[in-house]
């Protein structure tokens, strides 16, 4: 075959593509075959093409050309680019430019320009969704949204902000013509946007958002140069909106099991354009997607609702006594999808004595909270029925027999003491320790220390069939405070038990050098909510005068 032919052959193949001739400075010089790249570039106008490049796209794209031209190498890209004459319509596009070099050395760059924006779409939904796909129930709604909320910024959006809804959508109770009430969630900002400002309890999204949480159907709003207008959309938002330079916000309705639970908002910023209907089709999507992980989130939030309602109901507030002060804490752990099994009480046995309890059951469910009701009330019941005069081993025992007898349970660990007023003051204590942490004794005038027996202590409850448990004795004296706790208090993941022991006497001592007031002292030993893993359940009491 001779040259010429191979000649025809080429010329003709290049005839039926779509080409394009740039300078390495990105002017294009030569537009042919027509196809996307006459809706992109006018040739003669000496403007680069990468003003018509997304904002987004620019600074990563400038240095891809750069080395290509530096380098005389390919570009196989895909890129968004403003469509000739519109003001906020871009496409995906794929180019592939080749460099040529002539005779004098001078080199430019022979490429084709072809719609990918189906493709890319395509792409992206697959990468979103296949990221949302692996998300399992988060411990909250917080950390579901966030989520959701990473996964849109940067690359759909400049922020993002998520108000769940807080009242009567959700309950069923909202008045038809009543706004509905909102809480902010977690967002994604991109960089060098300002913060979102904080929001008053009074807050309300305004009717524009009102619209789309009550028809359940997204929208979108593009805004005029001069930024957002003052009707339609909360004062506050519209300050944030104008800071921003926002140029267009998407309003996406959440929606679980045909309710509304949260209304996500969608910004572009800063000269980006605003999201079009492609963009809000890709948002529904990937919103939709996270209906099954809400839905589950939600589900294990009711059940801890329900857990906690029926554990704080059984923490009655401990009795008024003379000559003591008393005092409860309960706080559940940092996650919304665990409640544990944790419990105190205190039960009045007559004018000079007190029944004291704590204790904790495994696990971290509803289960565990119906068990520990259970136990709760036949400890209850055993200690009313014993009298001051009971050895707290032997109420244990009898308990340990009824609940094995009763039930099939988990491991239960408790500490059960008796407090009988003396004759000259102060009070005597006599204490039954089942596996659990060992009391702390404040003395007024000592440094703290533990109450436990110096050989291996008792065995949890519901371990063994028979058990001679030990009582242990001390002495409650005018100013000295005894705590009972759970092992939330003094047991974290990677820790050495003894370690933290000792560090509670040491904080505590610290603390009682002040001498706080009793509520103000237990509140002090409670460890930074970022670092609570497990419920934590405190009785304390004081000894005082008499009245």
């Amino acid at each position: 075959m001779n040259e010429e032919c191979l000649l025809r052959r080429y010329q003709a193949l290049m005839g039926a593509v779509p080409q394009s001739v740039m300078s390495p400075g990105g002017v294009v010089t030569v537009l042919s075959g027509g196809g996307i790249a006459e809706k992109l570039w006018t040739p003669g106008t000496d403007t680069s093409w990468m003003d018509a490049v997304h904002p987004k796209d620019r600074d990563w794209f400038q240095r891809a050309w750069r080395r290509a031209t530096q380098q005389r190498s390919p570009l196989d890209t895909i890129v968004r680019v403003r469509l000739d004459g519109a003001v906020d319509r871009f496409r995906h596009v794929k180019i592939i430019a080749a460099p040529v070099v002539d005779e004098d050395g001078e080199v430019e760059f022979v490429g084709t320009a072809t719609d990918a924006e189906e493709h890319w779409r395509g792409r992206m939904r697959e990468k979103l969704l296949a990221r949302m796909a692996a998300v399992p129930a988060a411990r909250d709604l917080s950390e579901a949204f966030l989520t959701t909320a990473a996964a849109v910024v940067p690359e759909l959006a400049d922020a993002v902000a998520i108000f769940r809804l807080v009242d009567g959508v959700e309950a069923g109770v909202r008045p038809a013509d009543a706004p509905a009430a909102t809480s902010p969630e977690r967002v994604g900002l991109a960089p060098g946007l300002p913060s979102l400002p904080p929001l008053d309890a009074d807050f309300v999204l305004g009717p524009v958002a009102q619209r789309a949480i009550e028809s359940q159907e997204a929208s979108l709003l593009a805004f005029p140069p001069d930024g957002p207008p003052g009707d339609g959309l909360s004062d506050v938002s519209v300050r944030w909106l104008r800071e921003a330079g926002a140029t267009g916000i998407a309003l996406v309705p959440v929606v679980v099991d045909g309710r509304t639970v949260a209304l996500a908002t969608i910004a572009t910023c800063r000269g980006n354009p605003p999201p079009d209907e492609a963009d809000l089709s890709l948002l529904q999507d990937l919103f939709q997607q996270m209906s099954g992980p809400l839905r589950r989130t939600m589900e294990l939030q009711s059940i801890r609702g329900k857990a906690l309602a029926l554990q704080q109901s059984f923490l009655a507030a401990p009795p008024s006594i003379d000559g003591l002060t008393i005092t409860a804490l309960y706080h559940p752990a940092d996650s919304a999808a665990e409640v544990g099994g944790d419990w105190y009480d205190a039960v009045r046995l007559s004018a000079d004595a007190l029944a004291l309890s704590i204790g904790d059951i495994a696990g971290h469910d509803l289960d565990a909270a119906m068990a520990m009701a259970r136990v709760n009330s036949i400890l209850r019941g055993l200690a009313y029925d014993s009298g001051p005069t009971a050895s707290p081993a032997a109420t244990l025992n009898r308990l340990d027999r009824i609940v094995q007898a009763l039930d099939s349970p988990a491991m239960i660990t408790a500490v059960h003491a008796v407090l009988r007023r003396r004759a000259h003051g102060g009070w005597s204590i006599a204490l039954s320790n089942a596996g659990h942490p060992p009391p702390l004794l404040i003395p007024a005038d000592a440094p703290s220390r533990y109450l436990h027996d110096l050989t291996a202590p008792d065995p949890p409850l519901c371990v063994t069939d028979s058990l001679t448990r030990a009582t242990l004795y001390a002495d409650l004296l005018e100013g000295d405070t005894l705590v009972l706790y759970t092992d939330g208090l003094v047991e974290t993941p990677d820790t050495d038990i003894s370690d933290n022991l000792r560090k509670l006497r040491e904080r505590t001592d610290a603390l009682a050098r002040q001498s706080p007031p009793l509520r103000s002292l237990i509140r002090g030993l409670l460890p930074p909510l970022h670092h609570r893993r497990d419920d934590i359940a405190i009785i304390a009491l004081q000894a005082r005068p008499d009245s």
